[in-house]
């Protein structure tokens, strides 16, 4: 027996069509969804870099196609990349990701960090920097250029974005937690002649975040790998001092919640404990969590033991010092 006859066909096909086009208005839906602006930083050539001819790399590390882990490097058209909540309440935070300065942990300690802060009404904004050891004119110094270079867009765009220009906080992961207190402690360095009336802004954050920093450039407390592709094979003593970055803190240096895990093999946690204690000594408010178990670079993806606190911590750290509206 015919289950259709002619006549159901024209039914059918309508059925189909109308099926097909709530597919494609769904898929439509998704893609401007997960779409977001991207702002480049510099108005033609980053500083450094005009000479320079590479192809930006984006290496998918996951074997999961619905979950991406992408290590984005050989970069030279700097920019960041805007998450605006729903609700935005006024707050902005600039995401450094890590990578040992050789490449950058997009997903990980990028997208899946803009997506949490967009939850709590933070605008994000993240940072994709040149690396340092990718052929550009004073390599050590163009994450820096870059990282505070994207703090005067952010504060330059404050009424388009519905931000508070004192409210722009950073936070950075590993070799990315290494720039963000690059940034926090020397957003005052001449590090590239201004271009525009952008590069009269303040480039100093106005709270930070580190999670399981890169601190230190000496010997038997250093990330090697980070510090090599930031200072080359053989930096002299005043690179060391001057590229460790708890040697830079003063009283300027703004509020920092720091927090790693006492298991860290990458990283080793005294870099963390050295920055919490120069920001003391200045009289500088300061906020630590070492847990016991979680190793390195877990973000939000592998939380072990009391790691999978740290997003409810910095959330009370940021309410309860008022850099969130409660």
């Amino acid at each position: 027996m015919r289950l259709h006859n002619k006549s159901q066909r024209p039914i059918l096909i309508l059925s189909f069509n109308i099926l097909w086009f709530l597919i494609l208005s769904t898929c439509s839906q998704q893609t401007k969804l997960h779409s977001h602006p991207i702002r480049r930083l510099w108005p033609r050539e980053a500083p450094g870099s005009k000479a320079l001819e590479l192809h930006e790399r984006e290496i998918e590390r996951s074997n999961d196609s619905l979950i991406h882990n992408r290590a984005v490097s050989l970069i030279t058209k700097p920019a960041i990349e805007l998450f605006i909540p729903e609700k935005p309440n006024g707050t902005a935070i600039l995401i450094c990701p890590g990578g040992a300065y050789a490449y950058q942990a997009w997903d990980k300690e990028g997208v899946d960090i803009a997506r949490w802060l967009n939850k709590l009404g933070i605008t994000a904004f993240i940072l994709k920097y040149r690396l340092p050891a990718e052929g550009h004119v004073n390599g050590k110094d163009v994450p820096l250029q870059d990282a505070q270079r994207a703090m005067r867009i952010i504060r330059a765009n404050a009424v388009k974005w519905d931000l508070d220009p004192d409210r722009v906080g950073v936070i950075g992961f590993s070799a990315g937690g290494h720039l963000a207190s690059s940034l926090a402690t020397g957003f005052q360095r001449k590090v590239y002649f201004p271009v525009d009336k952008k590069d009269s802004l303040s480039a100093r954050p106005d709270f930070m975040v580190l999670m399981y920093p890169v601190i230190s450039m000496e010997d038997s407390i250093t990330h090697e790998g980070s510090r090599e592709n930031l200072l080359g094979r053989s930096p002299d003593k005043k690179q060391l001092e001057q590229y460790s970055t708890y040697r830079q803190v003063t009283s300027s240096t703004p509020p920092t919640l720091i927090m790693a895990a006492s298991d860290d093999q990458t990283v080793d946690p005294q870099n963390s404990w050295l920055f919490y204690y120069a920001l003391s000594k200045k009289g500088v408010h300061a906020e630590i969590h070492l847990m016991p178990v979680g190793g390195h670079g877990f973000g939000l993806r592998d939380l072990k033991g009391k790691t999978a606190k740290w997003p409810e911590i910095c959330e009370n750290w940021l309410r309860r010092n008022e850099f969130v509206p409660r």
